[in-house]
């Protein structure tokens, strides 16, 4: 037998489907045997029956034989001479014959004790007969000769009592073979209507286990397969157990998912790529416009007093912002260069919540960086994706929250916690973080996640917002440790 057939007897199914088949063919096979047993049996019962029989009929023929060698006996001395000496020779041999032949059928101790009593009763008449009846009726005493007679006569009747007796033995012997030839038919026949009634529900319950655990399982698989194929992506399978279907269904659940998020993925790359294509003409379109209006809105301010004056920093400040989103949208659609220069972390950190507290002090918000970790990459814009995370975190909290930084590592990945103080996120809003120019900020330009997205994926890492947990919202920058380093 292959490799490739010992691993599937040692799957489940297989091994369950085979233990079912051969239950099947031992019912059969012990069927079979006790029948054949059975009739084994009878036969054997049948031919000891035939045997007793004919040990029956020689205990019979030896009554009779005895009785025509006392006949003879008789006849001589009626007859007065030896004309019937020739018959009597013959009689008396056909009786030792069956004597020896009754002896070798005789099987019990008391069945050779009754045929040593008739060979010794025969040996007796004999000698009566020759030694005694056949002088007296020869020299004419006849009286002599009907007195030996008689004795002859009580060896008879004990020669015939015997015979009796193995006939009656040879008869009963009879009745209990045919008794248990009877009893082994009946016990056979009753043994095979048995397994011929339990084959059929045995048969009946492996077919009952072959589609509950066979083709009820494959049904769905092909069912659930149908409609996979018809792009329902959120299909599922629900089979249970531990056996090959129940892990097939489990692959199966696990594939669709994957296969879902991976449709999901490439939708988003192919939205994010349009847009950043539209993002790279209109923003080069659109900044040197900007550019212009921000220049002469500054040379009109220096000469503008009064509330123009003010309208003018209105609009200098929207140029700006206006730049600003400009700024995002080329960050957005220019392809991201990841250097191999050894990044610490926490120094990354430290330097962004210190450039913060310095840039846009935010009083009442407490910030905290714990822990180390280091990656490999470009510097700069991983400062830009920590800059976005923790800057988001400390408008959230604010006034009064707190902003926990934590880097740390494991066998594979650095990863930098920021977990905030703030409202948190719903649902709705944790499914579209990445989108491009989605925000939940009153001023925000919903480019900064999805650039810093962008920025950590081409690091070989990911940006992951953690489940909602007691307060606040939780973000983890996922990135690989450094090559060759070792925890």
């Amino acid at each position: 037998m292959s490799p490739s057939a010992f691993g599937i007897l040692r799957s489940g199914t297989a091994r369950r489907l085979a233990l079912a088949f051969v239950a099947l063919i031992a019912l059969y096979a012990v069927a079979t045997s006790i029948a054949l047993l059975g009739f084994a049996q009878v036969n054997q019962g049948l031919a000891q029956t035939r045997a007793r029989v004919d040990s029956m009929r020689l205990a019979l023929d030896l009554a009779s034989a005895v009785r025509d060698q006392y006949a003879h006996q008789a006849h001589t001395i009626i007859i007065g001479n030896d004309s019937h000496l020739g018959f009597y020779a013959e009689a008396k041999t056909r009786v030792l014959t069956l004597i020896k032949d009754l002896r070798q059928r005789a099987e019990r101790p008391d069945e050779h004790a009754w045929v040593d009593d008739i060979e010794a009763g025969a040996a007796e008449l004999d000698g009566i007969f020759t030694r005694q009846i056949v002088p007296a009726v020869l020299s004419g005493r006849s009286a002599d000769a009907h007195v030996e007679h008689a004795r002859a006569l009580a060896v008879v009747s004990r020669i015939q009592q015997r015979t009796d007796l193995l006939a009656k033995r040879f008869e009963d012997a009879i009745g209990e073979l045919q008794s248990f030839a009877q009893a082994t038919r009946d016990r056979t026949v009753a043994w095979s209507v048995f397994f011929l009634v339990l084959a059929p529900l045995l048969a009946a319950g492996v077919a009952v286990y072959l589609g509950r655990k066979v083709a009820r399982p494959v049904a769905l698989l092909h069912a659930g397969a149908e409609r996979l194929a018809a792009g329902d992506l959120d299909t599922r399978i629900a089979v249970g157990g531990d056996d090959e279907f129940g892990d097939l269904a489990r692959q199966f659940n696990t594939m669709v998912a994957s296969l879902k998020e991976q449709q999901r993925r490439l939708l988003q790359a192919e939205r994010l790529a349009g847009v950043g294509r539209l993002a790279a003409g209109v923003a080069h379109e659109i900044n040197n416009p900007l550019g212009v209006i921000l220049g002469y809105s500054r040379l009109l301010r220096k000469k503008a007093a009064g509330p123009l004056a003010d309208d003018l920093a209105v609009i200098e400040e929207e140029v700006l912002r206006c730049q600003e989103i400009v700024e995002g949208l080329l960050d957005f659609s220019r392809p991201v260069e990841v250097g191999s220069q050894p990044v610490d972390l926490r120094g990354l950190c430290d330097d962004v919540v210190a450039r913060l507290a310095d840039a846009s002090p935010t009083p009442g918000v407490t910030v905290t960086v714990a822990g180390h970790g280091a990656t490999t990459g470009t510097a700069s814009k991983l400062r830009q994706v920590l800059l976005n995370l923790i800057k988001n975190a400390i408008e959230a909290a604010a006034p009064s929250g707190c902003v926990d930084i934590l880097v740390g590592d494991d066998a594979e990945r650095s990863q930098v916690t920021v977990r905030d103080s703030g409202p948190g996120l719903d649902t709705e809003a944790r499914e579209r973080l990445f989108e491009p120019f989605f925000t939940n900020k009153p001023r925000g330009t919903g480019l900064g996640l999805a650039v810093s997205q962008a920025i950590a994926r081409a690091h070989s890492g990911e940006i992951v917002a953690e489940p909602p947990g007691p307060r606040g919202a939780c973000f983890t920058l996922r990135l690989p440790r450094p090559k060759g380093e070792t925890t």
